[in-house]
């Protein structure tokens, strides 16, 4: 199975249609339609539905869609490595980083970083912790940012400085909105929007088995999505504060849930990981700049 072979195959499940794809591709069609065709012989399994103007993946074919968006990324990430060993003015890295505002810290420093290595680049992917570790640890990208406490057994960390307060989001209008802060019972009967994660390790550690007695009706992992839902009526937000606009001129506010929840947040790399030069340099002016008590990594 062939890296061009992979992006000649995601190219044709982009477009729909052999045509666009051989187009894009700067291929002619007969030369596309008998790569797939001998792909498909390889793997011994159909990969498009074919019909008289358009193409759709079979389920075989969105499984190898998945894989091959996983390879090339592997394969790109490789390729830029490689160009970055001799270039310390410039590289690339990428990160995995969950919704909080302390990424200000990690915009701060790649602001000043990219004074002294102007074609320095980053690509920053967001998601909860889950997605992004499993990143990291299939090495797709090279620093993840979580807001619960690493594995020590497979990560170094550093620890940001401030925390997440978690509250309720809500309409102006609202009658909860008068309150100064939520408490548990204010909470009941509410139809409640949350990530999964948050609802899972934060929301149960704030009120422990009578998590069991909210109403879940959505879970989120963007809370400006969740924000519009909620505009819409569907429901109150569960999130932390400082996500969301809820200005003077928004519609919506945020109450802090009494007593006070509040969830760390770290960046965290695998233990043995051999960066490469510009993540290296990017890695220690994080430490820096996050101050050296901020920083727990072992080696053992």
């Amino acid at each position: 199975m062939e890296i061009r072979i992979l992006r000649y195959f995601l190219e044709i499940a982009r477009e729909g249609n052999m045509t666009r794809a051989a187009e894009t591709l700067h291929v002619s069609q007969p030369t596309l339609s008998k790569q797939i065709k001998d792909l498909e012989q390889e793997l011994g399994k159909k990969l498009f539905r074919r019909g008289s103007s358009s193409m759709s993946l079979t389920d075989e074919g969105i499984l190898l869609r998945k894989r091959a968006e996983d390879i090339l990324d592997m394969v790109d990430k490789t390729a830029d490595e490689f160009k970055s060993l001799n270039d310390i003015t410039g590289g690339e890295v990428h990160i995995g980083c969950a919704e909080s505002h302390q990424v200000k810290y990690l915009a701060k420093t790649i602001k000043a970083f990219k004074e002294n290595y102007p074609l320095f680049r980053f690509h920053l992917t967001s998601g909860n912790t889950e997605q992004v570790t499993e990143r990291l640890d299939r090495g797709l990208i090279d620093f993840a940012v979580i807001v619960e406490p690493p594995n020590l057994s497979r990560y170094n960390y550093l620890e940001l400085p401030e925390a997440d307060v978690w509250g309720l989001v809500m309409k102006k209008e609202d009658p909860l909105a008068r309150k100064e802060t939520i408490h548990f019972d204010d909470l009941i009967g509410l139809e409640l929007i949350c990530s999964a994660q948050g609802m899972k390790f934060d929301i149960s550690r704030w009120c422990g088995a009578k998590a069991d007695m909210l109403n879940l009706t959505g879970t989120i992992n963007l809370a400006y999505n969740g924000s519009v839902f909620v505009k819409e009526g569907l429901g109150y937000m569960l999130s932390f504060d400082r996500l969301i606009d809820t200005g003077s001129e928004s519609e919506l506010c945020f109450r802090p849930l009494e007593p006070l929840l509040e969830t760390k947040m770290y960046v965290i790399w695998k233990k043995y990981q051999v960066f490469t030069p510009i993540a290296e340099l990017l890695l220690e002016d994080l430490k820096q700049r996050l101050g050296q008590r901020s920083i727990h990594f072992s080696q053992t």
